[in-house]
């Protein structure tokens, strides 16, 4: 991505928060340096900030006290911009996430696939096959925004939304998938369930992944699914992840 810091806009968002906008897509070059970048600000400013929030394309910079000078502290945002994501990788992870995809946990599957034209098993092999990335969590606490959906599986949000999706469940929602971490209604069509918990606040990490991290989702058994759901209350279940 050519000259990205030109690309850059900034503009005041309250009167203690600066907006600053990267290029309208969802790319991972552009996650890279927003997540470099969202580190250098957290670092210049330490305590002086409350928070630095992620989106796909974005940073909301939320400070402690009110904006003096907003001329000033772009400048100084502006200056902490830099290329050097480009040479230091990011430490990611890949964590690996059943998923059943039975219609005893997953009713919607059977009339998703066929409002694609296509059998359930060649939903869930496009399904489980990509890795995803983990852009930024939001919507929910442990909600991932994942990119990286087989084209032929992007559907239009429902056009009415459910008035409950369960804890688990595994739903598409125009190009996006993810995990609803807690039972909250929604708009999006669900195909699977996972037993694994996305939110614990008694973890040390509430959320287990983090902006830049993939998912891969791997295809179980009901049984399975229940089995892994029986040591995930019990304490006693260890997310299998590999270092990339």
């Amino acid at each position: 991505m050519k000259d990205l810091e030109t690309q850059f806009t900034f503009k005041q968002y309250s009167e203690r928060s600066i907006l600053i906008q990267g290029p309208s897509k969802i790319d991972e070059i552009l996650l890279e340096s927003l997540l470099f970048y969202k580190n250098s600000i957290e670092k210049f400013y330490d305590k002086l900030i409350v928070e630095v929030i992620l989106s796909y394309n974005s940073l909301l910079i939320s400070y402690v006290s009110t904006i003096e000078n907003v001329y000033d502290e772009v400048l100084t945002l502006k200056s902490l911009f830099s290329e050097d994501f480009k040479k230091q990788p990011l430490k990611k992870r890949l964590w690996k996430i059943p998923v059943c995809y039975e219609a005893s946990v997953a009713p919607e599957l059977p009339s998703f696939a066929a409002s694609k034209s296509m059998d359930i098993d060649e939903v869930i092999a496009l399904h489980s096959a990509p890795l995803y990335t983990v852009y930024f969590i939001g919507f929910l606490p442990g909600f991932l925004y994942l990119g990286g959906l087989d084209d032929r599986l992007i559907t239009p949000r429902k056009a009415t939304p459910s008035m409950k999706l369960e804890k688990g469940s595994v739903a598409i929602g125009g190009n996006q998938t993810g995990v609803y971490p807690g039972d909250s209604p929604g708009g999006w069509h669900v195909i699977g369930k996972t037993p694994v918990d996305f939110f614990d606040v008694s973890a040390p990490e509430c959320c287990f992944a983090a902006p830049g991290d993939k998912i891969q989702f791997i295809s179980i058994k009901e049984k399975e699914y229940n089995d892994i759901r029986l040591l995930v209350n019990s304490g006693l279940f260890t997310l299998e992840n590999d270092v990339l």
